[in-house]
């Protein structure tokens, strides 16, 4: 990728923070959409994708909107076709909260996969009312595994064999929801993905911090998953009132092109009411502009994955 020259009135953050990650990628596929589909067409199947894709939602910057991005765009993949597992790697638990499965007490949770080589199958339940939706809880037991892993044999890579026994049903997406760190169980996550999408908040403090994430992708790239892409970059919280707000989203397009999505997700009360009633925005209010950038978001990523 070629440098694009930095703005001279650019925020020194941002300046320090986008020199430090440009020309780490190549180029990725752009969105194609059929004739007679357009970003705008909410209704009918998308395509599905020729194998599953796997992606791992990674920042270790905390409200950036990872477990809010996983959730909604699983939601609205389920809806368009799609078989869809979400697998809660924090240990909040967040994303099993707005899918409405249990996480609480001793349930199979991603800590007995992880640690105590639970088949993944066992802890897989289906979301809902929300047919084709499959989710994987966390629990707060998983606090613990991060230090627990550290002995274990090949700890990196227990996700990813949990992952290629688990044949069950078939998937078309598999999106892992990453707690806010680079700790084992993110390491556990970007080895197990095919795919990095990174959720950017369209603030001050957004690029602080992505440089060493992507040193630390570079890392898994070179020793671990050489398959690993990043392919998918989405800003959110994004308030058009404010100029820092186009400032930052500006500055990312520029510097990750197409890896970027066309949609930006606005910031939305909606969207963070939803969880509270066990419920993605998708379906809790399906017509406010959060769950209508998101279903646009998922579209796009759709007709990239027929893309390729």
């Amino acid at each position: 990728m070629t440098q694009t020259p930095l703005n001279p009135g650019d925020s020194p953050l941002v300046r320090e923070a986008l020199s430090s990650v440009v020309s780490r990628e190549t180029s990725v596929q752009t969105t194609t959409v059929p004739s007679g589909s357009s970003p705008g067409t909410r209704d009918g199947e998308w395509p599905r994708p020729p194998r599953t894709r796997i992606f791992t939602v990674a920042n270790q910057k905390g409200g950036v909107g990872k477990t809010t991005t996983s959730v909604n765009l699983a939601a609205a993949l389920s809806m368009h076709g799609q078989r869809v597992l979400v697998v809660d790697l924090d240990p909040q638990g967040n994303a099993s909260t707005a899918l409405s499965i249990e996480h609480r007490g001793d349930v199979p949770d991603m800590y007995k996969v992880l640690v105590e080589d639970m088949p993944l199958a066992e802890a897989v339940k289906e979301v809902p009312e929300m047919p084709g939706l499959y989710c994987a809880p966390a629990t707060i037991d998983l606090a613990g595994a991060e230090i627990e892993l550290v002995s274990m044999v090949a700890r990196e890579a227990r996700l990813q064999r949990a992952l290629t026994a688990y044949d069950a049903i078939e998937l078309d997406y598999i999106l892992i929801d990453c707690p806010p760190s680079l700790g084992l169980l993110t390491v556990n996550a970007l080895m197990a993905a095919n795919e990095l999408l990174i959720p950017i908040q369209c603030e001050y403090y957004a690029l602080e911090g992505l440089g060493q994430l992507l040193r630390n992708v570079d890392l898994v790239k070179a020793h671990l998953n050489p398959t690993l892409d990043l392919s998918t970059i989405l800003l959110t919280m994004y308030d058009g009132r404010t100029r820092l707000a186009s400032q930052v989203a500006e500055e990312v397009r520029s510097h990750f092109g197409d890896r970027v999505l066309n949609t930006l997700i606005p910031r939305s009360v909606r969207v963070s009411e939803a969880p509270s009633y066990g419920q993605s925005v998708m379906t809790y209010d399906p017509g406010s502009s959060g769950a209508m950038a998101y279903m646009d978001a998922a579209r796009e990523i759709a007709y990239r994955g027929a893309a390729v």
